[in-house]
């Protein structure tokens, strides 16, 4: 790299938000850089379960959620590609009556806040909607008009599409350090120096260190959620599938093969940017699976993986300004469920940065909640 590259915004981390953002505020007109440790997707964003979920989102998430869906179900207008992604039922099955309750309850709450995407279906509708289901389950939560998409196709295509609008992205570049020098933001890195007039801290698990760099507290753990895939079974699940009682993310593809997550957690190790398997809680995933699709029993797992995700002690994400400089931003710590968020994110975080508001109710992400921790 020659002289000292120069934009409108710097963005730290070339995940899915990242890549985003870059795309809005490319489409703002700003002139947009993107540094990336590895390369685009190369952690949580290329490697999680793929649900695109409205369903059983924290309270504070839903708007944007619900302003995700609407960006999800036109997804090939913003980038040209459809990402893989499909319409489908996202249920969360109760396998006791106490666990339907819950649900109901949930339902009930969400309504009051004027949304209606979530709905409770009984257990002879879930028979419907899940032929396969255990005997047991009893009902379910549902939002009928969700779906799932490829994670790496999906940040491949924001990042795609952010370069056809001049966004540059360099690759296999660690920032080492962020500092303030007048109005511009100089980051020093692997591969030399670049300036912007705005930064976004991007960085998933490894953004704690760029805002404790900014001067602000951000109690981000790295964590490994693995994930399963089967061999290809006959077709017996249109739905994603997810369990009130037990974690559980379980979906079969296309070509049939049956995809499984839900919580359970490797070993993650972000200085060496590796993860490990930790198959005696992989074994528990399985038997989820087991237990709510009886089918299962015959499935024969060919591989498994852990990616490397940020998760804040609330399990919601920091997304908005810093506190302690003007025109930094974050957006980060998703918490193992930013995936379906993505694109909604990004255009927020580019209207804020490029006109220093948004409508949309980020107060309660706000990295200042972790100020007396």
């Amino acid at each position: 790299m020659t002289g000292t590259p120069m934009a409108d915004l710097i963005v730290v981390g070339g995940g899915l938000h990242g890549c985003s953002a870059a795309l809005h505020a490319a489409k703002r007109g700003l002139s947009v850089i993107v540094i990336e440790k590895d390369n685009a997707g190369r952690h949580a964003s290329g490697v999680n379960a793929g649900g695109v979920r409205r369903l059983g989102r924290n309270y504070a998430e839903v708007p944007i959620s619900v302003r995700a869906m609407e960006i999800w179900h036109r997804i090939g207008d913003l980038v040209d590609d459809d990402c893989g992604f499909q319409r489908c039922p996202q249920i969360k099955v109760a396998e006791t009556e106490a666990e339907l309750e819950t649900l109901e309850k949930r339902a009930a709450d969400l309504r009051e806040l004027g949304f209606t995407h979530e709905v409770i279906v009984d257990q002879q509708e879930l028979r419907r909607l899940l032929p396969a289901v255990a005997p047991h389950c009893v009902g379910g939560l549902a939002s009928l008009d969700d779906g799932f998409a490829i994670p790496y196709n999906t940040t491949f295509a924001f990042q795609r599409k952010a370069r056809a609008l001049g966004v540059q992205f360099f690759e296999k570049t660690r920032v080492e350090t962020v500092r303030r020098d007048g109005k511009d933001w100089h980051v020093d890195t692997s591969a030399g120096t670049f300036t912007g007039r705005n930064l976004l801290n991007c960085a998933g698990a490894w953004a704690g260190e760029i805002a404790r760099q900014l001067g602000e507290h951000a109690p981000i753990e790295a964590i490994a959620p693995m994930m399963i895939v089967t061999a290809r079974m006959k077709r017996f699940c249109d739905a994603v599938v997810g369990g009130c009682g037990r974690p559980l993310s379980f979906k079969q593809a296309e070509n049939g093969t049956v995809i499984i997550g839900g919580g359970r957690r490797g070993y993650p190790d972000p200085k060496t940017n590796k993860s490990e398997m930790r198959f005696s809680q992989l074994r528990y995933s399985a038997e989820t699976a087991i237990g709510i699709f009886p089918i299962m029993k015959s499935a024969t797992i060919v591989r498994s993986w852990a990616g490397i995700e940020g998760r804040m002690p609330d399990d919601i994400p920091v997304i908005g300004p810093s506190s302690t400089h003007e025109n930094a931003f974050h957006a980060f710590g998703f918490s193992a469920h930013g995936f379906q968020l993505g694109p909604a994110v990004g255009e927020l975080m580019a209207e804020l940065i490029a006109t220093g508001h948004t409508n949309a109710p980020i107060a309660p992400f706000s990295i200042t909640r972790f100020a007396n921790s």
